[in-house]
């Protein structure tokens, strides 16, 4: 039997930590967190990114992240704390539990995504090639 995507999404959120605004703005504020936004490059372009992340598409995540693979990024550390988003939490629920797989002990993602940042009147910015 399958399952939809909504279906996939709904157990992710229940498999892993679904942080808020004001959660992740904290953990931000420590400086010890890896951000990390999944969104594809147009999203980054015409909605700009939470200041600090790190840029990595959802379709390279797991090739940039698993110290093992060629394509590994050092911004990726799998002892180190990981917030995840993307543009409302689905995406990066899912992520967040395919880099658990991985071997991240402290993987999480920011419920309601960069929808919920912006909503609650958070910064975004934009870098230099981000915006048109």
């Amino acid at each position: 039997m399958s399952e939809s995507v909504n279906q996939l999404v709904a157990r992710a959120r229940e498999q892993v930590r679904n942080l808020s605004v004001a959660e992740v703005a904290e953990a931000l504020e420590t400086g010890t967190v890896t951000l990390v936004d999944l969104r594809e490059p147009d999203e980054v372009q015409r909605e700009g990114t939470i200041p600090e992340a790190v840029r990595a598409p959802r379709g390279m995540l797991e090739f940039w992240a698993d110290p093992a693979s060629p394509y590994h990024r050092t911004e990726f550390d799998p002892s180190a704390p990981t917030i995840l988003y993307c543009a409302s939490g689905g995406r990066s629920a899912l992520a967040a539990r395919t880099l658990q797989a991985l071997g991240y002990a402290d993987v999480s993602h920011l419920d309601g995504g960069l929808a919920a940042w912006k909503a609650d009147g958070r910064p975004v910015t934009f870098r230099a090639g981000d915006a048109s």
